[in-house]
Parts: C-alpha cells; sequence; structure tokens
C-alpha cells in the first residue's frame, strides 16, 4: 500500500513550485539530509523554493515537508512555516534555520517532529529503503491561521484542509 499524503485531503488546483536545490524523484543532495540525525554529509540545509500561478484568492502561504514512508503510523514531519505573506513567493536556501532568518516577516515556523524549530534534513533509518519527502506551498484563504509557533504541524495540516485553496510539490527522494 503506498502511503499518499493527499488521500485524506480535499482536491484543490496545482499551482507551480521550482527549486534550484531539489527537483521531482532525483535525490536529495547531502546538504539537504540531517546532520543532527547523523546522516553522513548532513547539513540540515532547507532547500531553495520558489512558487507562482497560485490562485489569486490567496492571502497567504503555508510550507511543509513531510516524509510519509517513516515507519510511524502519522510518518515524520520535516517543515512547517504558516503565515507567509502573499507577496513573498520565494524562500533561499537555508531559510529554514532555527535561527529565522531569509524568513519574511510575519511567517511562523513550527517545530518538527524531531522538537526542533525549523528544517530537518532527509533522515530515513538505514536499510529502510527510499522515502519521499513532498516539500509542499499551500495557498491559504486567510492571512492568518491563528496558530502560535507551538503547534504541532498535523495540526497546521489540520487547519489547512479547511483553509487551502491551492497546493503545489516537490517530491525528492533519499534512502541509505
Amino acid at each position: 500500500m503506498e502511503n499518499s499524503p493527499f488521500a485524506k485531503l480535499q482536491e484543490v488546483p496545482r499551482f507551480r513550485l521550482t527549486s534550484t536545490d531539489i527537483a521531482e524523484g532525483v535525490e536529495l543532495a547531502p546538504r539537504h539530509r540531517s546532520g543532527i540525525m547523523q546522516i553522513p554529509g548532513g547539513e540540515d540545509v532547507s532547500p531553495q523554493l520558489s512558487w507562482s500561478d497560485f490562485p489569486p484568492a490567496t492571502r497567504s502561504f503555508a510550507l511543509t515537508c513531510y516524509d510519509p514512508d517513516a515507519p510511524t503510523q502519522s510518518g515524520w514531519w520535516h517543515w512547517a512555516v504558516l503565515d507567509i505573506p502573499p507577496d513573498c513567493t520565494a524562500l533561499p536556501t537555508g531559510a529554514g534555520g532555527p535561527d529565522g532568518v531569509g524568513m519574511p516577516a510575519g511567517a511562523i515556523s513550527l517545530r518538527n517532529d524531531a522538537g526542533l524549530p525549523g528544517y530537518l534534513g532527509a533522515a530515513p533509518p538505514k536499510g529502510h529503503g527510499d522515502h519521499r519527502y513532498f516539500y509542499m506551498v499551500h495557498a491559504v484563504d486567510v492571512e492568518s491561521l491563528g496558530l502560535g509557533p507551538d503547534t504541532t504541524p498535523a495540526a497546521l495540516g489540520f487547519n489547512l484542509f479547511f483553509h487551502s485553496i491551492g497546493r503545489a510539490w516537490l517530491t525528492p527522494t533519499f534512502g541509505h
């Protein structure tokens, strides 16, 4: 059975997501893997992302990175950011650092499933096969979801169910 992060979500229009660092179906470079989780060469550096062609009614964006192939019942959240202003259509490489440098004013970074703020690179268990990493940008119909930095990524996802009016994604892979 394939784990699809879209299985229980409403269908919304897809818009365009591009990156100078990652690509659909291509293995993640070492710097986008996890150093904290002791993956060789890992640096926990978030990739550059740019998005376009989103719905005109977009009032903010949310960003998530999710591994549905993690050996848990709930997958693994590597990155979650909400309340990205609608005039922000790109994030530079490294914007997901714990210091928030590179994030636009007003954006709220949540803790990932390792309990750390910001981006956590790919870290599948050795021998578990290739994992898919869904880097997603969600077009949101409100300026703020009214959630704080202590919100879990799963709770963000629940709120996005009611407020997403479009989404874009890239799915690179990694296994070791």
